[in-house]
């Protein structure tokens, strides 16, 4: 049985630990996952239902909410407000300590001692209430070592320092708390985009405004100049141009007809526009990037992975050595109490919050940015696997192509009927889902005959019987393998296939009757996509299932490295398995579907134009939401980007408590020096972890 939990005060590794030591106790408990960003744990187990877990939960101080469903969020404004106003009083009432503690210099006086510990009670109640449960768990965190620091410093008589120790932390964890909310709110933001209500046609033929949410698939809705679109569906009535820049990352309006697809969230720049609804809420294409966009939040990027793994390890050595600098110089004459201030210092550096913290901000702020540019990544590992790609391959048709090829030569054989040889090919095609099978159905405008014992020839073309005649549509390899090529076919072929274009040959089981020559158009976008990865480093193959000559013209004019062409789908895989040898790093970009096996045997697999596929969302590693090959090079220069702040952010909070621990030793570190150089690092982090969402 798997529950999940919206607990509100989780949203730091520290809760985290604590969770994970007290249900990693319970044997019905089979795994346990966080989500931070979102407050989210999910628990496996055998229990018939959530009461055990609720239980123990609720005894460390992580009572699930109560409030409202897992994934709302509650206003939490009236409680941080009295948070923030007792923080305020205890910040002047240990400032007032410090100060009388200073100006007579009787630090343990008892108007001192009574300012302090009123400012430590009103102040400090969270901090001491979770180290308690620190303590019960047996939890090294940064509760439990910041009350250990204040209890020493009470000890030695520093009363005015254990005071500002901690307001200072205390007011440090509501300003962090703040500035991951800035993360949170980034992915929060998309699901804002659609509207709550809709104006929808009544069974009267009146308009009324109704709640988005109960508007059922087929209903016929409006939207004015300016609205957002509430829902999925298509254009029945009206034209307009579209800003469909939440979805697919496009800067420009794309204009909408009847027949046309709209997207939920979008914004309606111009005209009136009437659709019925293909998506209901919850299971639009908005709400599909959301889900995926949540669920990438919880798998661990392999930079978080190691630091997470490190810090299990360094926190419980840095006590140790925490405690060896009390009681070691003891052995060489060393006084107690300084050697003691300096291990209190250093076990309220030692928490690695700071480090830990800094990764899961840095990606869902990745994860998010890529988003906006309508690029969907399915997890940290793939937004930082990006950076090392070496190699891309790419499909031809719908990819490096517009994907709508046309008739462009029709050459008949043996003086065969050319209009006969377009009707009968287009019949057998008309069964087909090719591109290049569309194309010669929509060269012909006539009727179409009937076909029995239609057999699709996978990699090679379609076959089947017409008025007692069994015929076949298909590529040169179909027409070599049944017997029916000869030398004047393989001039016709020679000669088109030069000019860069596909072709099909139509033939019955003796001979050709007649050869069509088909053309598609590169996209514009991907030359420019192509040229930025390769001043990216980045190399770029075509795989396609076209012939060779077609394939080096297409290539040649895109600017391809390397052209493999004639391709059956399991030559494909082949393929990336070499390039995978070859280049270490690749990404394959396909449909989601026939190129299932390479996309998921690649690095990263890419799926393109992924607006409204539910297929292409599963499969692919990273969806772009839009068929432009320039959203290629905006991934890796954002994975560039997402590693370069992680590295920057490991080498921020290491650097400091390397810093301080050696101020510390020197006894040049006081506690609220401490308390700044990890909080404050921590704050550092997150910020520079947010700058991400500057740029998208």
């Amino acid at each position: 049985m798997q529950s999940k939990f919206r607990i509100d005060a989780m949203d730091c590794p520290t809760e985290e630990g604590i969770i994970r030591n007290r249900l990693g106790r319970i044997t019905e408990v089979q795994k346990v996952e966080f989500d931070l960003m979102n407050r989210i744990l999910t628990v496996d187990h055998s229990f018939d239902d959530a009461v055990p877990i609720v239980k123990a939960l609720t005894e460390v101080g992580m009572k699930p909410a109560e409030d409202c469903e897992v994934g709302c969020e509650p206003d939490q404004s009236g409680s941080s407000k009295k948070q923030n106003i007792l923080l305020g009083v205890s910040l002047v009432l240990a400032l007032t300590s410090e100060a009388v503690g200073w100006s007579t210099g009787q630090e343990k006086s008892w108007p001192v001692i009574g300012l302090a510990l009123i400012a430590m009670i009103l102040g400090g109640r969270e901090t001491f209430a979770k180290g308690i449960v620190a303590v019960k768990t047996f939890t090294l965190n940064i509760n439990f070592l910041m009350c250990l620091a204040v209890v020493g410093a009470i000890i030695i008589g520093y009363w005015p320092e254990a005071a500002m120790v901690t307001v200072l932390f205390g007011i440090a964890e509501q300003i962090e708390s703040y500035s991951l909310d800035r993360a949170r709110n980034a992915v929060r933001a998309l699901m804002e985009l659609a509207p709550e209500r809709a104006w929808v046609q009544d069974d009267a033929g009146q308009w009324v405004e109704i709640e988005a949410g109960s508007v059922a698939l087929g209903q016929r809705v409006r939207v004015k100049p300016g609205e957002r679109i509430p829902l999925d569906g298509e254009v029945v009535l009206g034209q307009s141009a579209v800003n469909q820049a939440p979805i697919t990352g496009e800067s420009i309006p794309v204009d909408k007809v009847v027949g046309d697809q709209l997207f939920a969230g979008t914004i309606n720049e111009q005209g009136v526009l009437e659709f019925t609804v293909t998506g209901k809420r919850g299971n639009t294409t908005l709400d599909r990037i959301i889900k995926t966009v949540q669920e990438a939040q919880g798998t661990r990027a392999p930079t978080q992975r190691f630091v997470d793994n490190f810090a299990r390890y360094y926190t419980p050595g840095v006590v140790i050595f925490a405690i060896l600098v009390a009681i070691v110089p003891l052995a060489f004459g060393q006084p107690f109490m300084p050697w003691l201030y300096k291990a209190l210092v250093m076990l309220v550096i030692a928490c690695p919050c700071a480090l830990v913290i800094s990764t899961p901000v840095t990606v869902v702020s990745g994860l998010a940015a890529a988003a906006k540019q309508g690029i969907l990544i399915k997890g940290g590992v793939h937004l930082e696997s990006g950076r090392n790609l070496r190699m891309i391959a790419l499909d031809k048709t719908g990819t490096l192509t517009h994907g709508k090829p046309v008739v462009t030569d029709v050459i008949a054989m043996h003086d065969y009927d050319r209009e006969k040889a377009l009707q009968l090919a287009a019949s057998l095609d008309h069964l087909s889902g090719h591109p290049v099978a569309k194309a010669i159905e929509d060269q012909w405008k006539g009727g179409l005959l009937e076909v029995i014992g239609f057999e699709s020839i996978t990699g090679r073309g379609v076959a089947g019987t017409i008025e007692g005649v069994s015929y076949m549509v298909g590529n040169h390899r179909l027409i070599e393998e049944r017997g029916a090529c000869c030398d004047r076919v393989h001039s016709e072929l020679d000669r088109l296939q030069a000019e860069g274009k596909t072709t099909v040959v139509l033939a019955n089981a003796k001979e050709a009757l007649a050869i069509f020559g088909v053309a598609d158009t590169l996209r514009s976008e991907s030359v420019e996509a192509i040229r930025e990865l390769h001043s990216l480093g980045v190399k770029v193959a075509m795989l396609t299932g076209d012939n060779a000559s077609t394939a080096r013209a297409i290539g040649s004019q895109a600017g391809i490295d390397d052209v493999q062409a004639e391709l059956l789908p399991e030559d494909k895989l082949k393929v990336i398995e070499q390039l995978l040898e070859s280049h270490g790093s690749v990404g394959m970009v396909g449909d989601g579907v026939n190129d299932a096996p390479a996309l998921a045997r690649a690095t990263v697999g890419f799926a393109m134009g992924a607006a409204g596929t539910d297929t292409a969302l599963e499969t692919a590693d990273v969806a772009l939401m839009k068929d432009d090959l320039r959203k290629l090079p905006a991934y890796i220069r954002l994975s560039k980007k997402t590693a370069t702040i992680l590295s920057q952010n490991i080498a921020i909070a290491v650097g400091i408590k390397v810093i301080f621990f050696g101020l510390a030793l020197t006894g040049h570190a006081t506690l609220w020096m401490a308390v700044f150089a990890d909080m404050g690092g921590s704050l550092l982090v997150v910020g520079n972890g947010l700058r991400i969402l500057r740029g998208a």
